[in-house]
């Protein structure tokens, strides 16, 4: 009787070893969405190129934004799933999370977005990689790569869990035309 329980001990243990195996390979071991902790990093290195991560609550940058949507499935550089659909965006410096106010200067449309992933790394006038879903929700997926404005803002907590839950923020109202032109000028002069 004794042997009996001990071969049961030993086939409950390779089954839970099994499915604890299973389970990473299934993708179970993401980081749940949180806004906590927000993870500044430590500097890293791509293509040659060194990034300093920094909290930078003045960040309004003007620049191009891409959005990107293969690597369904994979980890963010939070820890997080990447869901395409999501209103997410990938940034080179700023914490994870962070979110940020995107204007798209051709159409004044403006959303925010949890910033929770790294990217893009592709030249210094990108600034921004949007998922499928926030370049969707910003009307330019269509278009792959449009110029934009960029700054760090803190939504309500209401939008923060939208976000958090793959939901847009409630609809901000559009840039207006004088105040577009005014970026796309200073775009051109490669203003900040």
């Amino acid at each position: 009787m004794v042997a009996r329980r001990q071969d049961c001990g030993r086939i409950g243990a390779a089954t839970w070893l099994a499915l604890l195996l299973l389970s990473g390979c299934a993708g179970g071991n993401y980081r749940p969405v949180s806004d906590t902790p927000v993870r500044v990093g430590p500097p890293y290195v791509v293509r040659g190129t060194t990034y300093v991560p920094a909290a930078d609550p003045s960040y309004d940058f003007l620049g191009y934004a891409t959005w990107y949507g293969a690597e369904s499935g994979n980890r963010t550089a939070n820890g997080e799933k990447f869901r395409p659909g999501w209103i997410t965006a990938a940034h080179t410096t700023l914490p994870l999370p962070s979110y940020v106010e995107v204007t798209a200067l051709e159409t004044g449309r403006t959303i925010v977005v949890r910033v929770n992933d790294r990217g893009p790394f592709a030249g210094s006038a990108r600034i921004l990689d949007l998922s499928k879903g926030a370049a969707e929700q910003l009307g330019m997926r269509v278009q792959g790569r449009v110029p934009v404005r960029v700054r760090v803002v803190n939504p309500p907590e209401d939008d923060r869990d939208r976000l958090r839950h793959g939901k847009p923020a409630r609809e901000r109202p559009p840039m207006g035309d004088a105040a577009l032109r005014n970026l796309r000028a200073q775009l051109a002069a490669g203003g900040r």
